[in-house]
């Protein structure tokens, strides 16, 4: 917890005490430096982003590291998991036969998508590492260049920006206005809008979740008492909520990257 978290909240302040609500805010997703390792700052959501891989790569090499004919418990987990991605939203989306080289990139970026959601509702860490934007860019670029590379190594240049800005001749005295509208939307905004609705749905969820946490807490004094059982309950209404959304949001985001490679195997957008 930061300098500012701390300061933020009082564990003293509850109302009819004569201090206000301590609502949450910026400060709920600022950490300070916890480590400094080879002149690198290390806070807590990037441990918890580092946990996370290593959760993921641990869990799929204990799933897979024997496979057996006949699954043990962890590795039909682990089949099911890849399986669902693999179905799912790959073949779905790029199809069978394209679509099956990218399946453990697919794979591995929906349960670390995922994973990295998930640390909001978990004991201790209590922080969806999404909800900082850096983290799902970071995520988006890499699909970004991922769709361009492929785009140009499968088109070539010309046929690669044919492909981008949607070139089609049929589209006759529009083809100016969808050239540059396509321009903009595939170049500037897809990018944006792909790490934005990630991060703009975990910081939500996150903030609603400590706000009615905090309100438990601040309630907890005289007729304030009733109130904060309503608020308790919102806090595992909502806690239930965001484990849908979690997991809602790492399919969307592979769906995303997917339809992205699609479009780049294909002809037209």
């Amino acid at each position: 917890m930061s300098a500012d978290q701390t300061l933020a909240f009082d564990p003293d302040c509850h109302i009819f005490t004569g201090c206000g609500f301590p609502a949450p805010g910026l400060h709920t997703f600022m950490y300070e430096p916890i480590a400094t390792v080879a002149g690198i700052e290390l806070t807590k959501p990037m441990l918890l982003a580092i946990l996370g891989s290593i959760v993921v790569v641990g869990f799929f090499w204990a799933a897979f590291r024997k496979p057996k004919l006949v699954p043990g418990k962890l590795q039909m987990v682990g089949e099911a998991g890849y399986d669902f991605v693999r179905r799912g939203i790959v073949y779905e989306i790029i199809g069978k036969k394209d679509g099956e080289k990218y399946v453990p990139f697919m794979v591995s970026l929906f349960f670390f998508v995922w994973i990295m959601n998930l640390w909001s509702i978990i004991p201790l860490a209590q922080f969806p590492v999404t909800s900082l934007i850096a983290f799902p860019a970071a995520l988006a670029l890499i699909v970004y260049v991922m769709w361009i590379s492929l785009t140009f190594k499968k088109h070539g240049f010309v046929g690669g920006w044919k492909n981008i800005v949607g070139y089609d001749k049929s589209l006759g005295p529009i083809l100016p206005l969808v050239v540059v509208l396509e321009f903009f939307s595939n170049l500037l905004i897809r990018p944006f809008t792909h790490a934005v609705r990630l991060f703009a749905n975990m910081f939500a969820g996150h903030l609603l979740i400590v706000m009615f946490s905090l309100a438990t807490w601040y309630l907890m004094n005289g007729l304030g008492f009733v109130y904060a059982g309503a608020s308790f309950v919102m806090v595992l209404v909502m806690t239930a909520f965001e484990l849908f959304i979690q997991a809602v949001q790492a399919y969307v985001f592979v769906l995303l990257a997917s339809s992205y490679i699609q479009g780049a195997l294909s002809e037209h957008h």
